[in-house]
């Protein structure tokens, strides 16, 4: 049985990129040896887009209310992008240190029950 996904950030700085996933974000992580951090990720979901071609994956983090970890995020020193009003909800995405962006989003769609 399937129990979990990994997700897999690729970054031009790494260790400045996982500081912040655990420094700022507050994501729990395991050190499985020579600073290489394994992230906890809180309840997530997975949806399949109609697409050309396959293969492309995109990750996004969502909140309760965007404008307040915007807000909190900026107090860290972290530039978001404008919010942007969608039909599926309110997006930003922030900068990481390594120069990556991170989509996020207070979602107001439907939400799955945290699979157990």
């Amino acid at each position: 049985m399937i129990n979990g996904a990994h997700v897999i950030i690729e970054s031009a700085d790494a260790e400045a990129d996982r500081a912040f996933l655990r420094d700022v974000i507050g994501f729990q992580a395991v050190d499985v040896g020579g600073g290489w951090l394994i992230f906890a990720l809180p309840p997530s979901e997975a949806a399949i887009h109609p697409a050309d071609e396959s293969g492309r994956h995109e990750l996004f983090l969502m909140c309760d209310g965007v404008e307040a970890e915007v807000e909190r995020l900026r107090d860290h020193g972290v530039a978001c992008d404008p919010i942007t009003e969608v039909s599926w909800g309110r997006l930003t995405a922030l900068r990481l240190p390594g120069g990556g962006k991170l989509a996020l989003y207070e979602p107001r769609h439907a939400r799955p029950a945290v699979a157990q």
